[in-house]
Formats: structure tokens, sequence, C-alpha cells
């Protein structure tokens, strides 16, 4: 089975423009999510996908002088983006990373992997973000977010998928109606999402500046627990950002299904 990663990134973003760029310990944030995604496990390439829209030359060019491989598509339909980057690298399983998780765990992606491997699922996620909004307890920090899903599920989805919510947003076609695909999460020992670990406001950038300068060295990776720990001793910098919890527009993710379909599973 060829696994692999598209990391999704632009420019474009309305209240952080250019993030996936701006500077981390000296390195764009979309290098050190390439830098942990490349010690997961059991993943045969990265590729970056951004949009042909000439705004993101810039992502095109950081790709080409870092030696990666990188994939354009359409800036709106992400779906057909995703779809055509896996069709071109011949994914049989596609791990989804989007360019603002700078916290991304490559050991939960590892397990992530496993469990998509031992469970003949068509798409699993970690329990984090959209696709968790409904659980209660079991989630992790908003931003370790990842999924791993079948190249043929992600061809139906890129086939039938006709919402604008679900060619936006790529996989919710794959999880959000009860029986229509095999899925399953990785759930959390314990419950973290009172945590925001993702980037969309400079309140967020700033969090992530001061844990990587407190916890990055180069040529190793920290990861969850370590993150944890450093905010369990720094306990005003984990509240923060807590004030965004909440207003990510993930019920907007939800709508097709609550609008057009009157089911939410």
């Amino acid at each position: 089975m060829r696994t692999v990663a598209i990391i999704q990134a632009r420019m474009g973003s309305t209240r952080l423009p250019g993030k996936v760029l701006l500077p981390i310990m000296g390195k764009p944030m979309l290098w050190h999510i390439v830098h942990r995604m490349q010690t997961a496990r059991r993943i045969e390439a990265i590729v970056v996908a951004t949009s042909t829209n000439p705004a993101d030359n810039k992502i095109a060019d950081f790709a080409g002088q870092h030696g990666l491989q990188c994939f354009r598509g359409s800036e709106h339909d992400v779906l057909d983006r995703y779809y055509q980057a896996a069709k071109e690298f011949r994914a049989d399983a596609v791990v989804r990373i989007t360019g603002d998780c700078p916290f991304v765990d490559p050991e939960l992606v590892s397990c992530l992997i496993e469990m998509y491997e031992q469970g003949s699922y068509d798409h699993v996620g970690i329990a984090a973000g959209a696709g968790a909004i409904f659980m209660d307890g079991g989630r992790f920090p908003d931003g370790l977010d990842a999924e791993c899903f079948r190249f043929a599920a992600l061809e139906r989805a890129w086939r039938e998928a006709t919402e604008a919510g679900d060619r936006e947003h790529v996989t919710p076609y794959l999880w959000r109606v009860a029986g229509r695909f095999r899925t399953g999460l990785l759930k959390a020992e314990r419950d973290y999402s009172h945590l925001r670990w993702t980037v969309d406001t400079e309140a967020d950038l700033c969090l992530v500046r001061q844990v990587y300068e407190a916890l990055y060295t180069e040529g190793s990776v920290f990861l969850m627990a370590d993150i944890l720990s450093f905010l369990d001793n720094h306990p005003d910098l984990g509240t923060a950002n807590q004030g965004l919890i909440g207003k990510e527009g993930y019920m907007q993710v939800w709508y097709p299904v609550i609008g057009s379909e009157g089911i939410c599973e």
C-alpha cells in the first residue's frame, strides 16, 4: 500500500494572510509541518498541494527551493485538488494535513495510519476539529487534526459530492453521514477540547512561537506530551487564545447535512 501525505497550503487567509509561510524560529510554518511529517511512519511520499492562483506561486517556489513535491490544482474545489494530487502521485491511501497545524504530531499520525491499515476503514481521523465537534470527551487539541482515507473513497466523493461545503472541505462527504463509508476516530484518553493549537490569528501564532522557542531543537521533533507539559508549567499561555474556541465555523462544514439532508450523526 502506497500512503501519500498531502499537505493543503494556500497563501489566502481572511484573518492572517500568508500564514503558512510566516516564520517560526526562522523557518516558515510550512517547513516545520513538512519536517514533522517526515518523521511519521508508513508514509511513502509527502506532497504540498496548493492552487493555481498566482498568489500561491510563493508556495510552489517554497516547495521547489526545498526539494518538495508540489501539486497545483483548483483554488476553490479542494476535493478535486486532493483527488488529482492523489491520482498523480499514485496514492492507495491519503493522509490529509492542513497548513495551519504546526504542532501536527507525527506519532499520532503514525498511530492513525496503523488504525486505518488494521481496521478495514475507508476513513479515519484524529478526534479534533470539525470531525469531532459532536463528541462528548476524548477530543485532542484543535490543531492536531489529521485524516487517513482510501483513494477509492476519495474518488467516490469526487464523483458524487455536489454540496459546496463538501467540495471545499474535502472529507465531510466521507464522514458526516453514518453508513455511507466505514469510518473511525482516534480518540484521546482525556478531553483536550479546551486547547487551541491551530493558527488562524496573531494570538494563535504568538502561542505557537512561544512553544517553539521553548521546545524546538534542530534535528528533533517535540510531541503532544511535551507541549502539554510545557503548558502545565505556563498556564497563562494555554489560555491566551481560548476565546477563539467555538468560533472556527465548524458548523458550516456540517451545514449541508443539517440543511439539506436533515441528518447529523
